[in-house]
């Protein structure tokens, strides 16, 4: 869902991977190869910046925090705000998903949590759904958003130690795996950060190519 176009220039040839979750930019590495931008981490630009998640929705979390990475670094800026959203639990954890067990609470924590809630609830009933909402914005403040999801089962324990987050749980029943034991590639193929940067990698080549036109 396309906002106003964002404004590019000649000297706009780094995207900023707008988060400290070296999960998330290992992904982003490999989901945007193709993109004609040259990916940057604030590690690399040495940008100390932590962003208040206080939006309600996860465009308005993602947008937040793409905004506030642009401005500080002056460099076109990526963010996302992603969860898992489980139906037995009226759509919890959403976008408190990080935050589910407590602020400073480890994944292995929340994830206890999350099973602790679901231990009387059977396998057909556990239905979920991972959601991911991807922000681009330049630093004059305007912003592209697109979304991408991905639909599975809570499993009972935890599989798999290739992902992060609620990974582990997380099952696919036609690939009976969970996305923490599916391999990169394959597991950009089908979650929901995967389908979001594919729209994502649209977004990013027609903005360079609209730095590009004379």
């Amino acid at each position: 869902m396309p906002a106003e176009g964002l404004n590019t220039n000649q000297t706009m040839r780094d995207l900023l991977i707008a988060t400290n979750n070296a999960g998330k930019i290992e992904e982003y590495r490999h989901l945007l190869q193709n993109i004609p931008f040259k990916i940057r981490t604030p590690a690399e630009i040495e940008l100390n910046l932590e962003v208040s998640e206080t939006g309600r929705t996860f465009e308005e979390n993602a947008s937040l925090k793409a905004l506030a990475f642009a401005k500080a670094s002056g460099i076109l800026s990526l963010a996302d705000d992603s969860g898992l959203e489980v139906d037995a639990l009226n759509g919890e954890p959403g976008i408190r998903s990080r935050r589910y067990a407590g602020n400073e609470a480890s994944d292995e924590e929340r994830i206890k949590f999350l099973l602790d809630k679901l231990k009387d609830v059977p396998m057909e009933k556990r239905t979920a759904r991972f959601r991911c909402v991807i922000a681009i914005a330049s630093p004059e403040g305007q912003v592209e958003l697109c979304s991408g999801e991905c639909h599975g089962l809570i499993a009972f324990q935890p599989r798999g130690n290739l992902g992060f987050g609620y990974d582990p749980v997380f099952y696919f029943p036609e690939l009976d795996k969970t996305l923490a034991e599916l391999p990169m590639e394959i597991k950009n193929r089908v979650s929901h950060r995967g389908n979001a940067a594919r729209e994502a990698v649209k977004i990013l080549k027609r903005l360079a190519q609209s730095r590009n036109d004379p």
